[in-house]
């Protein structure tokens, strides 16, 4: 369960010094709660010019079909992170090919990174994360538009038909067109306070107890 850090009374926001931007500060050890953005990878995975799809099996957006991919992890590279992600979900080995795109979703504080990575092969499965996984033809009738989990998916995907087998000059990125496109009002909650470093917890909740 993820508890917004505003709701520990000993965290105020405030500017800490050194800085220029306002954050939530313990009083007690004054850690400072950096609420940094999080980098996603993911894998526009092709096959004879056709794309792979999950239908997800997890919230947001159950049911709604996403290029796979998630949050990079700590000790590896956006490339074996984006590999990693297309393999849980949708099972298959790639190639990462170039760097797509970068898109930045200001509101919730996410960048993605989407690669064009080729299937060495046709087989595929879906994973935990994947109710199912599916090729589509790499055609503007072929891609399930109206029924895609979030806005990165039609950017990319658009973006990726443009090119007409065309190899991009640099990554797209995000337009300002894309930055109030939403498919879900889902809310953003921040991180957990860490421990101290003697163990103990900035865990003085305002309301209620952490579980």
């Amino acid at each position: 369960m993820n508890i917004p850090i505003s709701s520990f009374s000993n965290f105020k926001n405030q500017v800490p010094s050194g800085d220029s931007v306002s954050r939530m500060v313990c009083d007690q050890c004054e850690w400072i709660h950096y609420d940094n953005p999080r980098v996603i990878v993911t894998g526009l995975c092709t096959w004879q010019n056709q794309v792979l799809l999950c239908r997800r099996a997890i919230a947001p957006r159950y049911g709604f079909w996403t290029l796979p991919g998630g949050f990079m992890e700590i000790g590896e590279t956006i490339e074996e992170g984006a590999c990693r992600e297309v393999r849980e979900e949708a099972g298959p080995e790639v190639d990462v090919q170039l760097l797509l795109a970068t898109y930045s979703v200001t509101r919730i504080g996410q960048v993605h990174m989407i690669f064009h990575a080729a299937m060495r092969s046709p087989e595929f499965e879906a994973g935990q994360e994947s109710i199912e996984v599916q090729l589509f033809p790499l055609t503007e009738e072929s891609i399930p538009w109206d029924d895609l989990a979030f806005p990165v998916n039609a950017w990319a995907l658009r973006d990726f038909l443009s090119l007409s087998g065309n190899t991009p000059t640099q990554p797209f990125t995000t337009r300002p067109e894309h930055r109030g496109q939403r498919m879900a009002q889902e809310p953003f909650h921040p991180d957990f306070p860490p421990p101290h470093t003697d163990g103990t917890s900035c865990g003085k909740l305002i309301t209620g107890e952490q579980g």
